[in-house]
């Protein structure tokens, strides 16, 4: 390429290869230079980082293994808090301008995109064709994908997304995004004109992968896959010598008053009285907002709307002291970059159950487990599209209360 920085959007339906495919491309590029950049747009299926991210890293060694072996520290990183995009398109729209702003132009950059490529899903993909601009659109398909018309530069410049107009919508004036031409930080000759959508190459890829998943045992065989990668991120909480693992409860947590950080449960509108039965043993977000939250007398201090603001990344509360008022936190993250966390964001990303049966040495009943569940409360029940066995129906565990569900 002329400026030797393309970027290269990969697209295409679920279980298609694009995440091998990226794999291999990465690796393939590390041969020649130095280091590339990826920019992960995927909130189910993430391929550094724990679910619900969208960030921005860059990769100086070879992608080797599945997402969980190779959990790493974006340079850029938001929590959306969810899965999925669905219910809340702009919100995601957003987030991804907010990240793509920090890449520099410096490498190749690839960007990884969601499986879900019908209807909203393609108009939202429209978009970000738009609002990234790549020079190469790698598109996959197979026998077995629903139908996806081929994203030639032609077909983006004639369609409607979600939130951008076709090319006919804005004629004689190229497509224009003076907006997120200020939002992010291009260089000053290109701040001073529109960024103008100039088409791209594409490449289309019919994949031939032979694989089992069915629509119906998909969302449980994904569901395994993010709760490995959780998995994997709790892995950095233990030495990194050869030894036995040490069970979360054998581990120090940090002490964080409640007026040194704000709260916001992403997915759900929760009662203000119900906010620390929702914080308890979950999986948190370390956020960094431009808000100074100090000058509380008591806490906890609650936002109104979430914040779009920089993950420093992730913990576990794993209890809350009320006489004391403070959280108890179980994180990775370095004491020097937890000085700059002033924000809990909870979302629906959960910890794996197996996360709270197998501590060993525990004795008795095990803390925020129970047999004692009414799965007639709405959200109780978790419809991954696998069937129940006997054993999940007779035993049915929960990290704590649902309270918040049953406001919900």
């Amino acid at each position: 390429e002329v400026d030797g920085c393309p970027v290269i959007l990969v697209c295409g339906s679920q279980d298609v290869g694009k995440s091998t495919f990226n794999r291999y491309l990465i690796n393939q590029l590390l041969n020649s230079i130095s280091c590339v950049d990826y920019l992960e747009c995927d909130l189910g299926q993430t391929e550094f980082t724990p679910p619900g991210c969208i960030s921005l890293l860059n990769i100086t060694e070879p992608v080797l293994g599945p997402p969980f072996t190779h959990q790493r520290t974006p340079q850029k990183m938001v929590y959306y808090g969810k899965p999925s995009c669905k219910n809340n398109y702009e919100n995601y729209i957003e987030i991804i301008k907010y990240v793509f702003s920090s890449y520099k132009r410096e490498s190749p950059l690839i960007v990884n995109t969601m499986g879900w490529v019908s209807d909203k899903g393609l108009l939202l993909l429209i978009d970000l064709i738009r609002l990234l601009s790549p020079s190469h659109v790698v598109q996959f398909s197979s026998g077995r994908s629903k139908y996806m018309p081929n994203l030639t530069p032609d077909y983006v410049d004639d369609m409607d997304g979600l939130y951008t107009k076709s090319k006919s919508r804005v004629r004689n004036r190229g497509f224009q995004l003076a907006e997120f031409a200020e939002s992010s930080e291009f260089a000053d000759e290109e701040k001073e004109s529109p960024v103008v959508f100039t088409g791209h190459k594409l490449m289309c890829v019919q994949s031939d992968f032979a694989f089992r998943k069915t629509p119906r045992n998909r969302e449980s065989h994904n569901k395994v896959l993010r709760d490995l990668a959780v998995l994997g991120y709790l892995g950095q909480l233990q030495p990194p010598v050869p030894k036995p693992l040490c069970p979360l409860h054998g581990l120090t947590p940090y002490q964080v008053p409640f007026n040194a950080v704000a709260l916001r449960i992403i997915h759900a509108d929760v009662a203000p009285t119900h906010i620390l039965y929702a914080v308890n043993a979950s999986w948190v977000g370390l956020c960094k907002i431009l808000d100074d939250v100090r000058g509380y007398a008591h806490g906890p201090i609650l936002l109104a709307q979430t914040p779009i603001c920089d993950c420093l990344g992730f913990g576990i509360c794993r209890g809350i002291d009320m006489e004391k008022r403070l959280y108890h936190i179980l994180t990775p993250v370095p004491p020097e970059e937890l000085r700059n966390v002033n924000c809990l964001l909870v979302g629906a990303i959960s910890i794996p159950q197996c996360v709270f049966k197998s501590q060993r040495g525990l004795e008795g009943t095990i803390p925020y487990i129970t047999t004692d569940y009414n799965r007639k409360l709405p959200g109780a029940s978790e419809k991954i599209g696998a069937r129940e066995t006997k054993e999940t129906r007779e035993e049915k565990v929960h990290p704590k209360p649902k309270l918040y569900r049953k406001i919900n």
